[in-house]
């Protein structure tokens, strides 16, 4: 989505205010018109992310997402799952992640957290998004809720069922 039009529009609009009130407030707008730009991109954006966190939450478990490529936001739309097939369908298609259990639905609630991951693994994990259609965020949900409800973690080393009983599963630093 291109911003210019609005942040044109706005420079004009403070153009056309400078101009009723004499040269020096024409200079003045002038000056202002780079760092408000800015700020106007800075406040498009957030409106932009607040509507689409609305839409994320009419939407669940699908999402909506706004991406900066540059200087203007572009939206990553993840559909919600297909329905999962009844009776010998169900059997025939594995799905590849449990979905989270009823009890622990999503109440809607959004929050915002920092993760910092070393090079090499977000391109691993941009990767895998990529290749399963959905955004890095939606990945990275997926994941972690696969990994909190028992799906992605390991037993205890040593204590893993192989057809012996001789190997060790678990987590290797």
């Amino acid at each position: 989505m291109d911003l210019t039009p609005y942040v044109d529009h706005l420079r004009r609009e403070l153009a056309v205010a400078a101009d009723a009130s004499g040269d020096e407030a024409r200079a003045l707008a002038e000056r202002l018109s780079a760092p408000l730009e800015s700020a106007a991109r800075l406040t498009l954006l957030n409106v932009l992310s607040a509507a689409m966190s609305d839409v994320t939450r009419e939407l669940a478990p699908g999402s909506v997402d706004v991406r900066l490529r540059g200087l203007d936001p572009e939206f990553v739309v993840t559909p919600p799952p297909a329905p999962e097939p009844a009776g010998e369908e169900r059997e025939a298609v594995a799905a590849p992640v449990a979905a989270p259990p009823a009890a622990e639905a999503d109440d809607g609630t959004m929050v915002r957290i920092n993760l910092r991951l070393p090079a090499h693994l977000k391109g691993r994990a941009e990767s895998a998004a990529a290749a399963e259609g959905l955004s890095v965020n939606a990945w990275l949900v997926r994941a972690v809720s696969v990994a909190l409800d028992g799906g992605g973690r390991a037993s205890a080393p040593g204590r893993g069922k192989d057809s012996g009983g001789r190997g060790f599963t678990g987590w290797v630093r």
